[in-house]
């Protein structure tokens, strides 16, 4: 069963709960539904997590745990899957997300040098911040619907695979 192994995996909820940026949420962090591991709650938590995971501003697990309770997600799912989004995946993750925001805007490339600066900071995020917000905020979108029809899929495909073994395992007893 996919609860098992996510279980398996995900934070701790007194990690969680404990967590300093966190506690801005309160008791909300308490209700039951937070924590539930079915599959439509993993499905929500997909949604969420991926949603924020390209949301291109600092703390994206709080954003998440935000959505996480608006929609009734698993919250522990949904703060992990922004951990996606880590100094090693955002640069390729964030110049897709601008390639595809400026073929969506249809402008071209714009050519730039990156340096490590404020001038730069000012100046060059001023000639792509359009199609680079857009292109997140497809990304996002795209993501977060992958995601939760993704995981209805596939839990319901691991749900009925269980079944049939079941059913297999029944019937090899019985002969």
């Amino acid at each position: 069963m996919p609860r098992k192994l996510l279980k398996k995996y995900l934070p701790d909820p007194k990690e969680i709960k404990g967590n300093k940026y966190l506690s801005i949420f309160g008791t909300l962090l308490h209700a039951s539904e937070l924590w539930h591991f079915s599959r439509h709650s993993i499905a929500r938590a997909f949604a969420v997590g991926l949603f924020f995971a390209w949301a291109p501003v600092p703390f994206q697990m709080v954003l998440a745990a935000g959505g996480a309770i608006l929609c009734r997600a698993n919250l522990p799912m949904s703060i992990a899957l922004v951990w996606i989004t880590n100094p090693i995946t955002m640069p390729p993750m964030f110049y897709l997300a601008y390639k595809i925001g400026a073929i969506v805007m249809g402008v071209g490339e714009v050519p730039f040098e990156m340096e490590l600066s404020i001038d730069w900071l000012v100046n060059g995020t001023l000639l792509i911040w359009k199609p680079f917000l857009l292109g997140c905020l497809i990304t996002g979108i795209s993501s977060s619907i992958l995601g939760y029809f993704g995981i209805q899929i596939f839990w319901r495909w691991r749900v009925m695979r269980a079944w049939k073994n079941r059913k297999h395992a029944k019937a090899s007893r019985n002969n």
